[in-house]
């Protein structure tokens, strides 16, 4: 028998590194027993940061084989030319309210909660009963179409964004922005249906028509179908967020409707409404902190502001003409509370706020 130590030794490939496994590189903490692969903001990183930050790869940063996927007919991954925007780091993009799945489905199911509880304690009071028949045709006709005008914002601006920016963090903030859109088009969805099977006098149909036909809605809805043309996705988000809200949405909800329904007896739609105007608060608050690092950025800042006061210039007259259209329906409820001249004057002052805080100009118009 022979000896096993004569047998022939077997053997194994020979092991090459070529920098493209994960470890290869660099980064903060990558000597620390427990490390992250970004720097948090803090001394600690919190659950949005360990959630959000760097889910989405970026040969930028870690990936040294490049995108590994990629477009049929274009680039991999997610291009920085899909923005004339520019960025040094677009990975310095924080979400102030620290938005991420729990957050979201947290948030929105306290507001669900909300609505239904409303809606039931109307019912149940009787709370239509006292409306005349000039609020409830303008809520039919008005808050109706404005229905229209978030759906569209949800389904064709938020959610066509959210593919398109550089970053997970920003990505995720668009996405909530989008559910934002959505869940509160559908509150107002389920109000118009529950009017309308209410004893109230109330023509759920007419939003349709006046959404499409109505001379003073035309403005508004030609805006909302040009931004769903729009195809920089950092101009959309600027135009929607910064512009058409302040000037066309916050002027509706806030500067409107929110004022004139007590005065009309209804306590229900501010409540509803009231929900649209905090999801805004919120979806201005990671806007403002996107453009302001566009604008403070050391190497792209100039740059980027003279391309965000040239969107400032297309948006901003389109806009105001939506707004402008919108003034018949001032006088429609019965008892008014405010003028439209005060509430276009209320509207331009904090959309001038806004500016001022991202760092642009005032826009001219805006002194008319």
């Amino acid at each position: 028998m022979a000896d096993i130590t004569d047998q022939k030794e077997r053997s194994f490939p020979k092991i090459e590194f070529t920098d493209s496994e994960a470890g290869a590189l660099t980064f903060p903490s990558s000597k620390s027993r427990t490390y992250n692969y970004f720097k948090p903001a803090k001394l600690r990183a919190t659950m949005y940061e360990d959630v959000t930050v760097d889910v989405q790869p970026d040969p930028a940063r870690y990936l040294t084989q490049g995108w590994i996927y990629g477009f049929g007919n274009g680039p991999g991954g997610y291009p920085h030319d899909w923005t004339a925007a520019k960025s040094s780091n677009w990975h310095q993009f924080l979400d102030p309210n620290e938005e991420w799945e729990q957050t979201i489905y947290r948030n929105n199911s306290a507001v669900v909660r909300q609505v239904s509880l409303c809606l039931e304690n109307a019912k149940r009071a009787g709370a239509y009963n006292h409306w005349n028949h000039s609020w409830s045709n303008f809520i039919a006709r008005n808050l109706g179409a404005w229905m229209h005008a978030e759906n569209g914002m949800a389904l064709h601006v938020f959610t066509s964004i959210q593919r398109s920016c550089p970053t997970n963090m920003i990505n995720n903030a668009v996405a909530v922005n989008a559910a934002h859109k959505m869940r509160f088009a559908q509150d107002l969805a389920l109000f118009n249906l529950d009017l309308s099977e209410s004893e109230l006098d109330f023509d759920g149909d007419a939003h349709r028509e006046v959404w499409q036909n109505a001379a003073e809605w035309q403005p508004t809805r030609k805006v909302v179908e040009e931004l769903t043309a729009t195809g920089d996705w950092a101009e959309l988000l600027f135009a929607t967020n910064v512009v058409f809200e302040q000037l066309v949405g916050q002027l509706f909800r806030s500067e409107l409707v929110m004022q004139i329904a007590a005065k009309n007896g209804d306590y229900i739609t501010p409540t509803i409404v009231g929900t649209g105007e905090n999801d805004y608060n919120r979806d201005s608050a990671y806007t403002r902190a996107l453009f302001q690092m566009l604008v403070r950025d050391e190497e792209n800042g100039a740059a980027n502001k003279e391309l965000f006061n040239g969107w400032l210039a297309v948006w901003v007259p389109k806009c105001l003409d939506g707004a402008t259209a919108l003034q018949p329906i001032w006088s429609q409820p019965a008892d008014k509370v405010r003028t439209f001249a005060e509430s276009l004057d209320a509207a331009k002052e904090k959309f001038s706020q806004l500016l001022e805080e991202i760092g642009l100009d005032i826009p001219k118009e805006l002194n008319k």
